[in-house]
């Protein structure tokens, strides 16, 4: 495998968040978002309101942490929103050194933080995994170019609550 040496004052958020994300909206169920992690194959979904603001970013742990050891209609009481309640929300910009990413995600103890536009939409998310690529000299992520926007993926829910009417 090909290494690459970065010059780590360099290189920012930018450089090496990943672009194509699945976002879960505050209203959603945890359950729901637990599925969509399990489908996606990912440790993190970013929860972004329905202008594309980030609220925070749920994880695996998190939702495992909340969930009590009941069954499902105890973790679906509050919607995600709500269990971010408590959480440090970290954001960087695009242009954010890659270190002070890193300080900034030691600081809030979390392995995941979304980079934002100066509105506060979402632009990509940066976890641990991808700083450990960049120290070990893996191949950079693909760049994206000022006139494309990253992909946000929503899923729709197709069984709805017990008692919503629909």
């Amino acid at each position: 495998m090909t290494t690459y040496r970065y010059d780590l004052d360099r290189l920012t958020a930018g450089d090496v968040m990943s672009r194509v994300l699945v976002t879960v909206e505050p209203t959603e169920s945890p359950l729901l978002a637990w599925e969509l992690m399990r489908r996606s194959e990912v440790r993190h979904l970013p929860v972004v309101d329905r202008e594309g603001k980030v609220e925070g970013v749920l994880s695996r742990e998190m939702l495992a942490a909340r969930w009590g050891g009941g069954g499902p209609d105890e973790l679906n009481r509050r919607p995600v929103g709500e269990l971010l309640a408590l959480e440090r929300r970290p954001r960087v910009c695009v242009d954010t050194p890659v270190p002070q990413v890193a300080a900034t995600m030691l600081d809030a103890h979390c392995d995941a933080v979304p980079v934002v536009a100066e509105d506060g939409t979402l632009l990509g998310l940066i976890t641990s995994v991808d700083l450990l690529a960049v120290l070990a000299g893996r191949p950079p992520k693909e760049r994206v170019g000022p006139d494309i926007t990253p992909a946000l993926f929503r899923m729709e829910p197709v069984l709805h609550p017990p008692g919503s009417g629909r």
